[in-house]
């Protein structure tokens, strides 16, 4: 590896750049791998390119990476296969009988969007679908609507222990550690990571207290008095975005919810004991410990074992019962895998310009860049955290923000601390994860944004506009909580707690102040009772 100095930094600058300029991830992460391979390559433009059709191939045919690849597809035929059935929908509706004004309505959003927690883009297809009708008619707002399932989308989705993002989070974690030479394994670096993400855990955290008490501030209130006291559930002249399932069509009438339940246990069980029987089950469980099973699971392939258990359980159950043919039942699952396909390609570019970065010495040159200046180890992530919030919000993608700066945030935080696997490094890494996230909500070019105002039927400036206020409230709780960590308090059951309290305090104090300015009490709009 030759000594590039400042210039290793121009693969992952080259793919934020270009991401935020053209607004298209695949393309900039290309350049990224592609740039790094030219240099890698003593600046030969041919043989650069060689080399980066090298590190893509190597990536995609690497025993872990191709399992998460096959993981992901099955995963999407899954939830093909639960979507079309109509279990998704049936859960749903199952959830509604009950719901007879807009506190009720609001709440459920929330449960819908936390239950569909296998999968970011099938959650905001299941809960706008499902809910729009119901918050319509209980006067809730689309703007309200759209939040709610875009706020509990991503974040869920990334701290679920089993789901779409599992494998590549998993996978991010795991190519950093081989580099490094770190034997811990990656799910169980993943699983302790999981209580520093305190933007995504204060975000869900935000939706449940605002459906709830109906207390809200910023242009969140206006359009929640609008719809309330109107029944105009969109303001006038909006322009939502179409509604429409444009791969998977209309889910089939009759689905019941089981349909739901029994994949989803299965993906769940088998998943869990899959770790359970590759870590080495009860012998390793009763001289290591659970963190010890996890460690030495084969993570990869429990996610396997799981995701294929769930495509096959959907699979009986809809051909047994004949809800569906085998024509039908197929084009489901392919049509399932299809939309995996996007974030498959995003995930092999990642693992590529991971490549990169190694060939160019970019970690390196971080890490002693920032060993030179004395950076403390404790304010690691909370520098990660808020390049993070940057990358994400102005390319619109937290799975290329994590891609380019998983391979120096764990680098950075490892050699920092002169080796020590601990506090640091899982809150750098959760930092990533969390920082990515808040991109996915503030950003107007997020694909999860955009798609939470299609299916909630919302106009996406107005969700934009009345969802920064509240990412931008758990932000900056999250920060508080980084700068306590920075100062030396690591334990996250001292954290989380703190950072609660900052952020009821923040929207208790945000939603008077509103309020008072509005001449609207305390923020806080009427619930709506539905007329039968």
């Amino acid at each position: 590896m030759s000594d590039f100095g400042v210039l290793s930094l121009l693969p992952p600058l080259v793919a934020i750049i270009l991401a935020i300029w053209s607004k298209r991830v695949l393309f900039a992460l290309f350049a990224g791998v592609w740039v790094g391979g030219v240099m890698a390559s003593g600046w030969n433009p041919v043989t650069g390119t060689i080399t980066t059709w090298q590190w893509v191939i190597e990536n995609v045919t690497d025993s872990w990476n191709a399992t998460i690849l096959v993981f992901d597809f099955l995963i999407g035929a899954g939830v093909g296969l639960i979507y079309k059935s109509g279990g998704a929908h049936a859960i749903a509706r199952a959830l509604t009988k009950r719901v007879n004004n807009s506190r009720a309505a609001s709440v459920l959003g929330w449960l819908l969007g936390v239950l569909v927690f296998f999968d970011d883009y099938t959650n905001t297809i299941i809960v706008g679908n499902t809910m729009r009708p119901i918050t319509d008619r209980a006067r809730v707002s689309r703007e309200m609507l759209a939040y709610i399932e875009d706020s509990t989308a991503a974040p869920v989705a990334g701290l679920a222990l089993v789901s779409t993002w599992i494998g590549y989070e998993i996978g991010l974690i795991g190519e950093s550690f081989d580099s490094l030479g770190i034997t811990l394994g990656s799910y169980a670096a993943w699983l302790s990571s999981v209580p520093y993400r305190f933007y995504s855990i204060l975000a869900i955290i935000l939706v449940l207290t605002v459906a709830y008490t109906h207390r809200h501030y910023g242009p969140m209130l206006h359009a929640e008095y609008r719809a309330r006291t109107t029944g105009k559930v969109l303001r006038d002249g909006a322009k939502p975005l179409m509604t429409t399932e444009v791969d998977l069509g209309a889910p089939k009438e009759g689905g019941d919810v089981w349909n739901f339940i029994l994949p989803i246990f299965s993906l769940v069980f088998v998943t869990l004991y899959g770790m359970w029987y590759t870590g080495g089950g009860g012998a390793t469980y009763a001289e290591e410990g659970l963190m010890g099973v996890l460690s030495n699971s084969d993570a990869a392939t429990a996610l396997l074992w799981g995701s294929f258990s769930m495509v096959l359980v959907g699979l009986v159950l809809v051909l047994g019962r004949k809800q569906m043919t085998v024509e039908e039942a197929e084009t489901a699952i392919v049509q399932g895998m299809k939309q995996m396909m996007m974030a498959t390609a995003i995930l092999v570019l990642a693992w590529s310009i991971k490549s990169a970065t190694s060939a160019v010495g970019t970690a390196d040159y971080v890490v002693n860049l920032a060993t030179s200046a004395n950076i403390p180890a404790g304010i690691v992530p909370l520098i990660v955290f808020l390049v993070a919030m940057f990358i994400s919000f102005t390319t619109g993608t937290s799975w290329g923000t994590f891609g380019i700066l998983m391979p120096i945030a764990i680098p950075l935080a490892y050699q920092i601390t002169g080796g020590q696997i601990g506090p640091v490094l899982y809150a750098s890494i959760g930092a990533v994860f969390a920082g990515g996230i808040f991109g996915d909500h503030c950003s107007p070019i997020s694909d999860t944004t955009i798609m939470s105002s299609m299916f909630s039927g919302s106009d996406h400036i107005d969700h934009v506009n009345t969802q920064i206020p509240y990412a931008v409230t758990a932000a900056g709780s999250g920060i508080i909580l980084y700068l306590l960590f920075a100062i030396g308090i690591h334990s996250w059951p001292i954290l989380l707690p703190i950072g609660i309290v900052i952020l009821i305090a923040a929207w208790y104090v945000l939603s008077e102040w509103y309020g008072k300015r509005y001449g609207i009490p305390h923020g806080k709009v009427p619930i709506y009772v539905v007329e039968e």
